[in-house]
């Protein structure tokens, strides 16, 4: 007879005591992730290059640079800035980081990011000692390299116009994205990681974080594709003090700290972030493959506002200045017998710079520059890698005067505009070796599979792919995606990227976007070209309901300089206008729709698809009938085809011009550069006698009104729908043939 089996009612706390006491281990949960290491405390041996008193005297007079700065604008971050003086000056000195001042953008260097981009006055303070250095040595750059620098006597202009910028910018030596908006900083690391690695180069991503970043579900989802792709490559110096701007960051973070890198499969160092000694070992070892095919963080344990008086080890420090009186008494507790005037004390801090201190910079500059591979070996390092695919970028991707096959649709056919711009992504691919794709966990409903398939999807074992499977994370395969597309690699090749969710998701995306812009505006050197694809735009999404109807998401990008949004009608015009994007090179989100549209049918009098890529044309002009005339500028390919269902009733009252708008940015653009031609397409006179029709945000269309006219003659969807099939939304919000005839013949 078998004997029944123990049990536990683990309700009573008394039997939950017992098998706490006989099975531990159901009561206890270790995070498990990559390689670690603790080096705070541990006995190490000298490193031969590593000259710690002199690196320490260099972080000395970078933190009266930096103290300096901030009084003199009494503005900035000087908290997080002196917490990572160490690092950053270890970083530069410890022989594993590729930079060359006297040619700060070479294709060859490592790569930097300051995600924590508000620790400006450390970054300028670092760049002008480094210049000083320079200076002294009889050499500073000059012609379009001159603004990449600064010198000691600029930071008295520090957060002023003209002066060294409030958050870091790309267009300064050592930064190569401009950051600022917290968290981003690791997924623009991570891209600059994946596309080196992606073209066979070694090339290094280093990436400067502050703690409170971690907060930032950006960050999530950066640390998390990270280690599934295996990027060795990148490494992470974060700085650990424990602060926020409004607090511990325990306040947002309850769960132990390391948790949030380690359960996540990054290998992990932990230092004295204030230890020359450990810092240049952990850089070391992370930099020779610690813990291989993972990322690392070097997790710097560190006292915020290091040095700076009353507000040291305070979340204060994170962007307040000290008091003038109390910055001059910091200051000499530091060192600097400052006489207390922006100028004076940035030169006594100067006149600080001792020689040796100097020299030993100096020769610590030229092993990083040492470290950098001569460019032509790098792009045969990048041929070889990628034997068989076309060593081409985008400004080679030109039109064929005959298109291929794929890339024509036959006219009348019903063809979703999202199968042009899988055709389209297909042959770029095919065409270009530095073109890379993904979506949102999307890929089969927004078909970027084909694209991807082309050189096959990265992973560990692949890295070399081009598709990217980004998952549910927006935010971070945007951001990814842009500072792919913002470098330049060796040989001067550009590469791109398209990124693609629904449109009514992009809104998720747009601080990266944002960011990107105003990376390309401040530093047209890295200006990036890319595509974000606004999928199943409108109400095409009709049986999902208004959370996935993508009606009002043109709204913000139409706003942002820099981007255009691009809404074809059919796939023909789809094809034209994606050509177009690459020959201008200019980012764009580009509308496409899930359901099948008819492909418009050119000739008598309808111009051909390229017509599309002025932004707006003539698809019908006036009859001079002497009727009542009526314009009709219309966007979206259904709207077109229900409109010509009634059109010849519309006619028997009216004289009737349709124009058929694609962008709305670019038609303004043509009317700035050729108004001639715009002026053909709509004429200044013909304004009072428009109404707009488009199956979205009413206010997409306003470029075509009269002022006076915005509220009277413009239609377009402005509510939230509900969930049925697209006809039935069609009908709801009268956008089908008899609503469309309803509200033209109204005006």
């Amino acid at each position: 007879m078998s004997v029944a089996a123990a049990t536990y009612n683990l309700l009573d706390k008394e039997a939950r005591e017992a098998l706490a006491a006989s099975e531990p281990f159901r009561f206890q949960y270790r995070a498990e992730g990559g390689s670690y290491l603790n080096l705070k405390g541990l006995p190490l041996d000298p490193l031969r290059e590593i000259d710690e008193p002199k690196i320490a005297e260099l972080c000395r007079v970078v933190r009266g640079f930096l103290f300096a700065a901030v009084d003199a604008a009494q503005s900035g971050h000087p908290g997080g800035s002196s917490s990572k003086a160490e690092q950053v000056l270890t970083l530069l000195s410890s022989g594993i980081l590729g930079f060359d001042a006297r040619r700060p953008k070479h294709p060859g260097r490592s790569r930097v990011v300051w995600s924590a981009g508000h620790c400006s006055p450390l970054f300028h303070s670092t760049v002008a000692l480094i210049y000083e250095t320079l200076r002294r040595k009889g050499f500073t750059l000059d012609g379009k390299d001159a603004g990449n620098a600064v010198f000691p006597e600029q930071l008295a202009r520090f957060r002023r116009w003209g002066g060294p910028s409030g958050h870091v910018e790309s267009e300064y030596a050592f930064a190569d994205t401009s950051t600022g908006s917290s968290g981003h900083g690791f997924s623009a690391g991570l891209g600059f990681a994946v596309l080196h690695r992606s073209c066979g180069l070694a090339t290094k991503a280093f990436v400067i974080g502050g703690d409170a970043e971690t907060e930032e579900g950006m960050s999530y989802e950066a640390r998390n594709l990270a280690a599934s792709l295996g990027v060795e490559n990148l490494i992470v110096t974060l700085d650990f003090n424990t602060f926020g701007i409004d607090g511990p960051i325990v306040e947002a973070l309850p769960a132990p700290y390391l948790n949030h890198w380690f359960s996540q499969g990054w290998n992990l160092i932990e230092v004295d972030g204030h230890n020359i000694r450990e810092l240049a070992y952990a850089y070391r070892l992370a930099a020779s493959g610690f813990g291989p095919g993972r990322p690392t963080v070097v997790m710097c344990h560190t006292t915020k506002g290091l040095h700076y008086g009353r507000l040291e080890n305070t979340a204060d420090s994170h962007g307040m200045p000290l008091k003038h009186e109390e910055y001059v008494q910091a200051m000499h507790d530091l060192g600097f017998p400052v006489p207390g005037n922006p100028d004076g004390d940035i030169a006594l801090v100067t006149a600080a710079l001792g020689a040796p201190e100097a020299d030993y910079l100096e020769s610590r500059l030229e092993a990083a520059a040492s470290l950098i591979p001569a460019e032509a070996d790098l792009v045969t390092q990048m041929q070889t890698a990628l034997a068989g695919r076309p060593i081409a970028d985008y400004r080679q991707l030109t039109r064929p005067d005959v298109l291929p096959p794929e890339l024509v649709f036959n006219e009348g056919d019903s063809v979703p505009t999202r199968k042009a711009t899988e055709a389209w992504f297909a042959w770029a691919m095919k065409n270009s070796a530095f073109f890379y794709i993904g979506a949102g966990d999307l890929m089969k409903s927004i078909l970027t599979g084909k694209a991807e398939n082309v050189y096959g999807v990265m992973n560990p074992r692949h890295p070399l792919g081009r598709g990217i499977r980004f998952g549910i994370a927006e935010q971070n395969m945007a951001m990814m995606s842009c500072a792919i597309a913002q470098d330049v690699l060796p040989g001067g090749f550009r590469p791109f990227s398209a990124f693609a969710t629904y449109g009514v998701f992009t809104c998720m995306m747009a601080n990266p976007v944002r960011m990107t812009l105003i990376n390309n505006d401040v530093n047209p050197g890295a200006r990036a070209f890319f595509i974000m694809l606004a999928a199943h735009d409108g109400p095409e999404t009709g049986e999902d309901g208004p959370t996935h109807h993508g009606l009002f998401w043109m709204s913000l990008f139409t706003a942002y300089p820099g981007i255009k949004v691009y809404k074809p009608l059919d796939a023909n015009e789809a094809i034209e206008m994606l050509f177009h994007a690459a020959r201008r090179g200019e980012p764009v989100v580009f509308s496409a729709v899930r359901p099948g549209t008819p492909v418009l049918k050119r000739g008598n009098g309808v111009p051909p698809a390229r017509e599309a890529v002025n932004g707006a044309y003539v698809f019908k002009p006036f009859r001079e009938n002497g009727k009542p005339k009526k314009v009709l500028a219309i966007s979206g390919g259904q709207v077109m085809t229900n409109t010509l269902e009634i059109l010849p009733e519309i006619e028997e009252r009216f004289d009737v011009k349709i124009v058929a708008v694609t962008s709305p940015q670019l038609y303004e653009e043509l009317r700035r550069d050729n108004p001639a031609k715009a002026q053909e397409i709509l004429a200044d006179d013909e304004r009072q006698y428009v109404v707009t029709l488009h199956n979205g945000w009413p206010g997409f269309l306003y470029p075509f009104l009269l002022p006076a006219d915005f509220q009277r003659r413009v239609f377009g969807m402005d509510r939230f729908s509900r969930s049925g099939k697209p006809g039935e939304i069609y009908r709801a919000a009268e956008f089908d043939a008899a609503g469309l005839k309803k509200k033209i013949l109204g005006y």
